[in-house]
């Protein structure tokens, strides 16, 4: 029963997001047709086809399942609520036709964003015998620097365009010399969130957490003592990044050289110390799934 409920799992997972994106179309279509028939031809045009393209992108990246891919999806997949509010506002009397569109849009955002999404994805870019455990986003980056760095992203992409097929020529090659550069780098700082991970490999443990050590943190199988829930006052060495959530740790026999990754200033970049530890914590996206994992893989839970 239990691996019946496995292959079930990882069915739904494999092609549960991709399915609610390859219907949004029916869902959401005839919302954002009626809003768009309400504007410029040209804007009508260029704006049906930025919708077309992202929709397409978004369901090649819910087949081909890859950690940049989830980044791609996750981008996105939550602007399609941002718009489907917009045509909600552009249409003088809403209809049951906004609101289906606007639940559609929030379940697509909503699903793509579940933590065991996230993990079937990065899986897709392992290798072998390996399984990856996304960590949770440090927690001083949640409210506010995510938020502002998808927003630029979708901003930076769209809003050139959509300002010259509004014929505000200026200021429209303005925002797409600046916006496109600009969201490129925020892209990449949100996809830097997308590979931190632990993973369980026959070799042994890896945390793998550019945030958190400068490089991948290797602990061979022989060397883990114990993986599992961290006290509250344990001295382990914190590379949770303040993450909420439950935080785990790693025990090891003998103490390991790591790299931390310094704190970079404005004015001067940080200098990288290496240093020895016997343990460490992190803050996986699925605690219960990581301990089920070790458990399967013969680590003790300490």
């Amino acid at each position: 029963m239990a691996r019946e409920n496995n292959a079930l799992s990882a069915f739904i997972l494999r092609w549960g997001f991709a399915a609610i994106w390859a219907l949004l179309p029916f869902m959401a279509g005839p919302a954002l047709a009626t809003a768009l028939e309400l504007q410029d031809q040209l804007f009508q045009s260029v704006g049906s086809l930025i919708l077309w393209i992202a929709w397409a992108i978004v369901l090649s990246a819910a087949v081909v399942p890859r950690t940049t891919t989830l980044t791609v999806a996750r981008i996105i997949a939550p602007a399609s609520v941002i718009v489907t509010m917009w045509a909600a506002v552009a249409m003088d009397s809403p209809n049951l036709a906004n609101g289906s569109a606007l639940v559609a849009s929030i379940i697509a955002a909503s699903v793509v964003l579940l933590p065991a999404v996230g993990e079937h994805f990065v899986n897709g870019s392992s290798y072998g015998d390996e399984h990856r455990f996304p960590l949770r986003a440090p927690g001083m980056l949640l409210i506010g620097p995510i938020e502002i760095a998808w927003l630029v992203t979708v901003l930076g992409v769209t809003a050139g365009p959509l300002l010259l097929a509004s014929r505000q020529l200026l200021i429209g090659a303005f925002a797409l010399a600046i916006g496109w550069p600009a969201a490129w780098i925020a892209a990449r700082s949100l996809h830097l969130l997308a590979r931190r991970w632990l993973v369980f490999t026959p070799a042994g443990v890896v945390l793998h957490d550019p945030l958190s050590v400068v490089e991948a943190m290797l602990v061979l199988r022989n060397q883990v003592k114990s993986i599992g829930p961290a006290d509250h006052d344990s001295a382990a060495k914190d590379l949770t990044q303040s993450s909420p959530g439950l935080a785990l740790e790693i025990g090891m026999v003998d103490p390991l050289a790591i790299s931390p990754t310094p704190v970079r200033h404005w004015r001067e970049r940080g200098t990288v110390v290496s240093e020895d530890v016997t343990s460490v914590l992190f803050t996986p996206s699925r605690p219960g799934a990581v301990l089920r994992a070790a458990a399967r893989r013969r680590f003790s839970r300490g």
